[in-house]
């Protein structure tokens, strides 16, 4: 177990270092390292850590129980709070995906937005992936946004967002952008303001 731990710390640090820590574990883990420097800003190194082995040791669980669900769930982890969102076939694997989700050391809370039967094609996939690209951009190229606060997953065209923000006002702006995206069908926000009591201290 000990060795395990630190294998698992050392994986964190190099998903940090590596490309700005958004790329380096994405291909290896289904997305596992996305949005980790969101949390050096607003968290600390620590706690950005923290964060990235809770979505390793997620992703891990997955795999060895459904490999399906490994490829078809997104995962978003800010502060210990786990967002899930993606398509299933079928019920259980929907449940399945929350239980394991909650047994990585760390999670403090488990947001569930996995939707069951998947008819989305390989254009709804293309389409959401630009979404996102988008979105991160602008965000990124938007001043009055610390974009580094903030992840974004989309699935079918909705947005799902989850970060800190600084200001009621940024989080309006942010929101804004997702909603000008051409085809977004809705945005779903939990992200927290800075000066959330909710946030771990």
């Amino acid at each position: 177990m000990r060795f395990r731990l630190s294998f698992l710390t050392l994986l964190a640090l190099l998903a940090l270092l590596a490309a700005g820590g958004c790329s380096f574990w994405g291909a290896a883990a289904g997305g596992a390292a996305a949005g980790v420097t969101a949390a050096q800003k607003e968290k600390g190194f620590r706690r950005s850590i923290t964060d990235t082995e809770i979505r390793i040791a997620i992703n891990d669980l997955w795999l060895q129980a459904d490999e399906e669900v490994f490829r078809k769930v997104n995962l978003q982890v800010q502060e210990g709070r786990v967002l899930l969102s993606g398509n299933v076939r079928r019920p259980e694997q929907r449940i399945e995906a929350l239980r394991l989700a909650w047994q990585a050391p760390g999670v403090r809370e488990v947001i569930n937005e996995i939707e069951i039967n998947d008819t989305s094609t390989l254009a709804d996939a293309a389409r959401d992936t630009w979404i996102t690209t988008e979105l991160e951009t602008t965000l990124l190229f938007d001043q009055d946004v610390s974009s580094i606060d903030y992840s974004v997953e989309t699935v079918n065209q909705v947005v799902y967002l989850m970060g800190v923000a600084q200001s009621q006002a940024e989080l309006d702006r942010v929101v804004g952008h997702a909603k000008d995206i051409s085809y977004v069908r809705r945005v779903v926000s939990y992200v927290l303001l800075k000066d959330d009591p909710a946030r771990p201290s």
